[in-house]
């Protein structure tokens, strides 16, 4: 690898207060037109600006300083590496304001990323291409020459010159709409000024679009803009958008800054959404819901990513953090509070218990790993943070700071041993009867997912841990801040037949092991179901963690998983299906990977059997979400009654004598792919081409690499890079390939390396490549693959998945290790539980 060359922020001797942007797309050439007038403040007399460019051509550019001769640039250096330009100036620029007057030229890039081109059909099936952005982290820079960096905050007035039948978006609400006096087919839209705000955040869209509309009731206009012919597909998304504006208002107690906010279905988009402020964009699946086409998880998907984009409108927007490594304070905080707002909205979806499962699960497994990186009074806190950094930069400590103040805890000193310290810690326990009461041992040390932490000095936490009992699952006994190394507890009058659990309501982010005896006394509650949902989710999933890391044997957590016959909850159920995926990929590898297949149908059957195919009367969300994640499961290990009806079912949706539901589309095209053959593969594909939703195609596009024989995969593999597929969703594709099989995952390894110069090119650094790479490569688990992986990408260089693919290095060797130590005494459990059954 090449030296890199440090990374400088841009000189702060010239900063902008304001920008004054015009636009020209042209739809047909991809190219655009701009004009941008700064008022700017020269700090520092230079005779040089040097400003964030790139794939830009600067045409004329001067500056003049206030009531004075305007000064031509007399030069402009390219430094592309760093993309920056630096304008030199015959003369030095003196202290004081001006305005820099910079004329350019641009290209509509295919890239989905700055300014860019997105492609369309029309209902009548003609071809054509809206303009749009996506700026974070640092690509506003492609669309106008700026000083892209999160803390350099200006105003913005911008306008854009388009075809007059176009919409024209940007953030801010339309103030002027003229015609454009060179051409009679275009008009000047201009948009009012924006607050103070970072340039990722700027965002413009020229397409068309039909809308619907509502005012929250604290009086902001919120419009969903959708494909045309699709507003209908819009209006779930609005409700939760105009529910939601009011409960942020109220929760944070600073009302939402602009007059109007806009979420628009983007139909090429890299990511879920972005927050840009006062105009949102999503993805099309991310925002669009069909009432009679859309599944239950979509519609949660939709009000979780609503929920998430709409708390940055605050948290990110009106206060930015300081620089890119506090990113965490965005994301973290969005990623928090989406679930507060879904709560808010659909109190039915139970959208805690989904959010240990979700985000706080998958934040432990990658802090686990060694390439991670570091990060009560809560609403005063926030309210204190927010109005104090308003139109600001802040960095971690200033949000410990406000919350210390709000509450008189030391949060800075506990949350300093988490966030400047990589890891989290592993709480082992083990407990004593002494006469009528329960003595605890408490230790702790760092957790590490290759093993036992071995190292000189330990590092420490400050862990708050709650402690329960089986006389109040519900209610901690006790609380205490484990601030050493060990820790004695007595919990007073607790019965020998009694439980103990720590981390009640799993929100401690901490694992725990459990002495055997305390494990073997959980597991009643787990069967009798007294151990809340959330417990009983965060006891399997610490479990699993323990034996990936090889602190436990994986056959604990598989008698551990039996216990779960009687459960109910679709989200411990989700979560305990993701954990036996992931031993199910891991045993793809050996000769015993029908036995697990065995077992999975001997888990999933006895739910399978008590929900049977058809929505009864009284069911809600979670219900609908249950019975496509067990019957896909089922149906995909080989469940005899579940296949056959699985066939039966879509052979009557094919012919249309009775259209699956939307909730059972999933799990029955997965079964009938999985064990179907060419003609199998080619119906799926028919009813690609025939969908008109985003969604229904991702769908399909999902479960392709199901498929089970070589060609067809590789049939699959080439319709990845087809024109049928989004490129945004040719990730999901070949992802599912390599999840499919053994035999997939080697051909989608084999497909990315021989296709790698389009691969890349497609997404040029974008993180899509990151999470291309994720899925195709996490699964292997021989040690040289770790090898080969490592030296394919030193010789083709993804400089942005170099993180990913440390990590993926770094996973292929742990599940190898896994295999090592763990196989044989899988097989044999497998073994002989088949020659004596477990008694349930």
């Amino acid at each position: 690898m090449p030296e890199k060359r440090p990374f400088e922020r841009l000189p702060a001797d010239v900063s902008p207060i304001n920008y004054s942007l015009c636009l020209k797309p042209d739809l047909l050439d991809f190219t655009f037109e701009g004009k941008l007038e700064a008022a700017a403040q020269v700090r520092q007399a230079t005779n040089q600006i040097v400003m964030n460019c790139a794939d830009i051509d600067i045409i004329t550019a001067s500056y003049a300083p206030e009531g004075d001769e305007e000064i031509h640039a007399t030069g402009f250096n390219y430094q592309n590496e760093d993309e920056k330009v630096t304008l030199s100036f015959p003369s030095t620029l003196q202290t004081g304001t001006g305005t820099l007057k910079i004329d350019f030229v641009g290209e509509l890039n295919d890239k989905m990323k700055g300014f860019y081109r997105s492609k369309y059909t029309t209902p009548s099936g003609e071809v054509r291409y809206a303009a749009v952005t996506q700026f974070e982290a640092t690509d506003a820079r492609r669309a106008f020459p700026c000083w892209d960096e999160p803390a350099i905050k200006a105003t913005f007035d911008i306008s854009l010159v388009v075809p007059k039948d176009r919409v024209a978006l940007s953030n801010m609400n339309v103030i002027d709409r003229k015609p454009y006096p060179d051409d009679e087919n275009l008009v000047e839209v201009k948009f009012a000024r924006t607050p103070v705000m970072s340039t990722y955040l700027v965002a413009f869209v020229v397409g068309e679009y039909d809308f619907v509309e509502t005012r929250s009731k604290d009086g902001v206009c919120v419009r969903v803009y959708t494909p045309v012919g699709k507003a209908e597909q819009g209006k779930f998304a609005l409700e939760v958008a105009a529910k939601t504006l009011p409960f942020y208002k109220d929760y944070f107690n600073v009302p939402y800054p602009l007059p109007k906010i806009d979420l628009i279905a983007i139909a090429d988009f890299a990511a879920g959404a972005m927050e840009n402020w006062g105009l949102v964009t999503y993805r099309e699946t991310a925002l669009l819901i069909d009432p009679k086409n859309s599944c239950s998880s979509s519609r949660q998907w939709v009000a979780l990513v609503v929920g998430h984009e709409l708390a940055h409108q605050w948290f990110g927007n009106l206060v930015t953090m300081e620089w890119w490594t506090h990113l965490w304070l965005n994301e973290g905080f969005a990623s928090w509070i989406e679930y507060l707002c879904v709560d808010h909205c659909f109190p039915e979806y139970d959208i805690w218990t989904q959010f240990v499962s979700a985000d706080y699960t998958r934040a432990q497994e990658l802090d686990a790993l060694d390439n991670s990186h570091p990060i009560e009074d809560f609403k005063k806190g926030m309210n204190m943070y927010l109005t104090k950094f308003q139109q600001k930069n802040a960095a971690t400590e200033d949000l410990w700071e406000s919350l210390e103040n709000a509450s008189g805890k030391p949060i800075a000193a506990v949350m300093n041993t988490w966030t400047k310290q990589m890891g989290f810690p592993l709480i082992y326990v083990e407990s004593e009867q002494v006469e009528d009461d329960r003595v605890l041992r408490l230790s702790q040390r760092k957790f590490c997912a290759s093993g036992p932490y071995v190292g000189e000095d330990c590092p420490q936490w400050m862990v708050p841990i709650t402690i329960s009992t089986s006389e109040d699952p519900n209610h901690a006994k006790l609380k205490i801040l484990m601030d050493k190394p060990e820790m004695n507890i007595v919990l007073k009058n607790v019965r020998p037949d009694q439980w103990v659990k720590l981390n009640l309501g799993t929100v401690g982010f901490y694992r725990t092991q459990y002495s055997s005896t305390m494990l073997e006394s959980l597991l009643p509650g787990i069967r009798d179901l007294s151990l809340p949902p959330v417990d009983r989710l965060g006891l399997q999933n610490d479990l699993f963690s323990l034996a990936r890391a090889g602190i436990i044997s994986t056959v604990e957590v598989l008698k551990v998983m039996e216990a779960f016959v009687n459960e109910p909850n679709y989200t411990v159920w989700s979560d305990l299906s993701c954990n036996l995926g992931i031993l199910s990929t891991l045993l793809s590898h050996t000769d015993f990977y029908e036995e697990i297949q065995e077992f999975v149908k001997d888990i999933f059957s006895p739910i399978g059997e008590r929900l049977g195919w058809d929505p009864k009367p009284g069911e809600g969300h979670l219900d609908a979400l249950l019975r496509g994640l067990v019957l896909g499961k089922l149906g995909k290990a080989g469940h005899k009654a579940t296949l056959e009806e699985a066939r039966r079912r879509f052979k009557d949706h094919v012919e249309g004598k009775q259209i699956l539901s939307a909730d059972l589309r999933s799990p029955v095209y997965l079964t009938v792919l999985k064990h179907g053959d060419s003609s199998t593969l080619d119906i799926m594909l028919k009813l690609h081409k025939q969908a008109d939703m985003q969604e229904e195609k991702n769908r399909i596009e999902r479960v392709l690499g199901a498929t089970p024989s070589s060609e067809l995969i590789q049939k699959v593999l080439t319709f990845a890079l087809s024109e049928e597929v989004r490129p945004q969703d040719t990730v999901s594709v070949i992802g599912g390939v390599a999840g499919g099989s053994k035999h997939g995952r080697k051909a989608a390894w084999k497909f990315i390396k021989d296709n790698w110069e389009e691969v890349y090119n497609r997404y040029q650094g974008g993180f899509l490549i990151s999470r291309l790479i994720k899925l195709s490569v996490e699964g292997f688990a021989v040690d040289k693959m770790a090898g080969e992986v490592k030296a394919f990408f030193e010789s083709h260089p993804a400089p942005s998945a170099e993180r990913t693919i440390q990590q993926c290095c770094e996973n292929i060797l742990l599940n190898a290790a896994w295999l090592k130590r763990d196989a044989e005494s899988i097989h044999q459990y497998l073994l002989q539980r088949k020659a004596s059954p477990p008694t349930v």
